[in-house]
């Protein structure tokens, strides 16, 4: 069972969300916004804005925005249906439901996978919390010390023996073909169908704003038969490496803290936020990615990693600290007694005591110096100098200038050694950080190089006409959306976010035939895309300066004039690109027949541009 899409646009349509936001949040208008604190982060100055014309919100400190049902998510940390339904509940709406049979070709695919798990991980709930079967996995919560409270906030349960689940999806008229892709049921070679978390303790996996996008599924008792974990393939809504465990918990007292304890395990994760210490966040037992430590940045910069004390435990934990500190982070390292993981370690002393340990933990230069010298790499000059290398290449990644300069100093006086010395060291490494220079080209090439500048120059400029063309998606106006699908793909744009944010559109509005802003936000599962259109539907964002020669702005009526005039840097900027390229073969070329063949196809790109760059008929015709 699903609200339907239809019932969906009427609650968005029935609530103005200055009204609902205006329920937990002081306002008051300037312009044709409405402003206060930002519910989000602590501010003295108003940041946070609401905009009753688009029904969105937008923090311009924390960057926090979308549209009515996330601020409900946001604000009362509950999940999508939830916030569907209370704000139903705020106009006096009443929520229907139907089977996915009967609408399923109304419905986004992501929005089905997304009420599947939720579907699915209700049901897991429900076995673990009130049916005989899931006594096994109580007793077994239990025994870990496992609070009631905790069970139901992190939406714990259990997937029961046999076909229990197949039978659940079955009765419940959820797509089988599409709980395949999530993983939660698989496939044998023979076309038989089996329950992949079949006997499991279930941990759902939830995105930063608290839907269910996968599951792990973790044995009870050791089977040397079958892996300790089973977990949910990659799909349209779960990235294992841009996932972070309890990040939707957590991420309000991140900020509040500007402090994020990373630990390894579920278990870790839950024993800590049961006992008072929310600002915690788990790596699912791998070292940190890149695009984890980016979502991580956007609530704090300031780390404590805490990992086992076994050797795979600190390898995790250096690998760790190399990705982090390339995103400019703070980080400090927890080091437990052998033996002891967070979640041992804190039932056996206490919140207070491990409150200590964090306060205390080291910073990363001294954990990597303690962790070579425990592996005997301070014994022998060359083993030395070899670690202290190692050292140096790690303080390179730290782009602050001030830090780095004090880090070199620390390194001298540990090791005895004049600070020129580390600072010669760190030049070489920085020095074979850069990448390599292009030789200067030579005869045609120069002509090549030369457009190659001219073309990164108009590169900015090249932005603005790209996130003008989204902008006027979002408007919704219907001539100007097909003038724009008619001419512009999202192979024209040069930039990766509004490449990935047209093509995003694109499929939304072919698929839903909608562009307003905030029906938009629901079908977006990227957070990170979804802020950036928010983020551009907001005044933060003016018009380029080319718009006032037609006296235009996104408020009047747009003419194709002036969507023309986007359509026509965009696409000139590719056939300069194209150009370069050309150029840069024919300086190449070393046959005759190569040498016509480019000069053909060079000569054919420069018409190209002169007919867009003078508006010639042929030019009109592109968007006629």
């Amino acid at each position: 069972m699903h609200i339907p899409e239809q019932k969906i646009e009427e609650i968005r349509s029935a609530v103005d969300i200055v009204d609902l936001v205006s329920q937990y949040v002081p306002l008051r208008k300037r312009g044709k916004n409405y402003i206060g604190l930002c519910p989000f982060h602590s501010e003295k100055t108003p940041s946070f804005s609401v905009s009753s014309d688009k029904q969105i919100y937008h923090c311009f400190g924390c960057h926090n925005g979308g549209n009515l049902f996330k601020f409900l998510m946001e604000y009362k940390k509950i999940s999508y249906v939830e916030a569907v339904q209370e704000a139903a509940a705020f106009v006096g709406i009443v929520v229907e439901y139907e089977s996915y049979k009967k609408s399923s070709a109304d419905v986004s695919e992501t929005e089905l996978l997304f009420d599947i798990n939720y579907e699915v991980a209700r049901f897991y709930s429900d076995n673990l919390l009130s049916r005989p079967e899931g006594e096994v996995a109580r007793r077994y919560f239990d025994n870990r010390k496992i609070k009631l409270t905790s069970l139901r906030a992190f939406g714990l349960g259990f997937a029961p023996q046999r076909d229990g689940t197949i039978r659940f999806i079955q009765e419940k008229k959820l797509s089988m073909e599409r709980a395949i892709q999530l993983g939660i049921v698989g496939k044998s070679s023979n076309g038989s169908l089996f329950d992949r978390f079949n006997g499991r303790i279930i941990f759902p996996l939830f995105s930063p704003n608290g839907r269910v996008i996968g599951f792990a599924g973790r044995l009870i008792e050791d089977n040397p038969q079958a892996g300790k974990y089973v977990n949910s393939p990659e799909s349209k809504i779960y990235y294992k490496g841009k996932t972070l465990y309890g990040l939707s918990f957590a991420k309000e007292e991140i900020r509040k803290k500007d402090q994020a304890i990373v630990v390894e395990g579920y278990m870790d994760l839950i024993s800590l936020y049961q006992s008072g210490i929310k600002n915690v966040v788990a790596a699912s037992g791998t070292a940190f990615t890149d695009d984890q430590a980016i979502l991580l940045s956007r609530y704090t910069k300031n780390t404590v990693l805490t990992f086992d004390a076994d050797s795979a435990g600190v390898q995790a934990a250096l690998r760790s600290i190399e990705v982090l500190l390339k995103k400019d982070f703070n980080v400090n390292i927890l080091s437990l007694p052998k033996g002891e993981d967070p979640d041992s370690y804190i039932r056996k002393v206490g919140a207070a005591e491990f409150i200590k340990l964090v306060a205390n933990a080291q910073h990363f230069l001294e954990f990597q110096a303690q962790s070579f010298q425990k592996q005997g790499l301070f014994d022998d000059p060359v083993k030395t100098s070899d670690a202290i290398r190692q050292l140096v290449k790690s303080i390179a990644l730290v782009s602050d200038d001030l830090k780095r300069n004090l880090l070199i100093k620390s390194i001298a006086n540990k090791f005895s050694l004049r600070e020129m010395l580390i600072e010669a060291e760190m030049d070489k490494v920085l020095k074979n950080s850069l990448p390599p220079k292009a030789p200067p080209p030579a005869g045609p090439a120069k002509q090549s190089g030369s457009l190659a500048q001219r073309v990164e120059v108009k590169s900015e400029k090249l932005l603005g006409s790209e996130i003008d063309i989204i902008k006027l998606l979002l408007e919704g106006k219907k001539k100007i959306t097909d003038l724009i699908f008619a001419n512009v793909t999202h192979d024209d744009f040069v930039h990766e976010q509004t490449r990935r944010a047209f093509a995003l559109i694109s499929d939304v509005i072919r698929e839903i035939g909608t562009t307003g802003v905030s029906s938009l936000v629901d079908h977006i599962a990227d957070e990170e895309l979804q802020k950036f259109i928010v983020n551009i539907s907001f005044e933060k964002y003016k018009l380029s300066d080319r718009w006032e020669e037609y006296g235009q702005s996104f408020e009047t009526n747009v003419s194709e004039k002036a969507v023309f005039d986007c359509i026509k840097n965009i696409k000139m900027f590719k056939l300069e690109r194209e150009h370069a390229i050309l150029l840069n073969e024919l300086n190449k070329a070393k046959t005759a027949d190569e040498i016509y063949e480019l000069m053909f196809q060079i000569d054919a790109v420069a018409k190209q541009k002169k007919d867009l760059d003078n508006n010639s008929p042929q030019t009109q015709n592109l968007i006629s």
